[in-house]
């Protein structure tokens, strides 16, 4: 019954997103242009909202759905995380997409979204292939 109400939410969230124009190739080259406002908003709305619902997570010590307490744990800053944002923001700029829009492209019917995936999978792998010699 948990999965099934997990995939109703990932098919309501991917829905308003897919209507709200979120994961369109065109607006993502919009907003590395600096030439659309759209997807920028969206992210000025789901940071504040995110902090918020983080803070209020720690605050009244919620729990997940198995009784653990939900916890965040501070990272330690590497160049690591530099050269892998880059990687991440240049794939983007490439592919107009990240990786969870690009179920919700393949679910619309941009069946080009396919070669984003196997390319995420693909980094995905290799990354775990080399992790250990990576900069963390």
């Amino acid at each position: 019954m948990r999965n099934f109400l997990y995939m109703v939410t990932g098919i309501v969230f991917g829905v308003a997103l897919y209507k709200g124009e979120a994961v369109s190739w065109f607006r993502m080259q919009e907003m590395f242009r600096f030439q659309g406002f759209q997807i920028f908003g969206f992210f000025m709305t789901a940071v504040p909202v995110a902090a918020v619902s983080v803070l209020l997570l720690k605050k009244f010590k919620v729990k997940s759905m198995d009784g653990e307490l939900i916890q965040t744990f501070p990272k330690k800053f590497t160049k690591g995380t530099v050269i892998g944002s880059a990687l991440f923001g240049i794939g983007w700029g490439l592919t107009g997409t990240c990786p969870a829009p690009i179920y919700i492209q393949i679910g619309g019917g941009a069946s080009v979204a396919i070669v984003s995936l196997f390319f995420a999978l693909a980094g995905t792998w290799i990354y775990g292939y080399f992790q250990k010699r990576l900069p963390h």
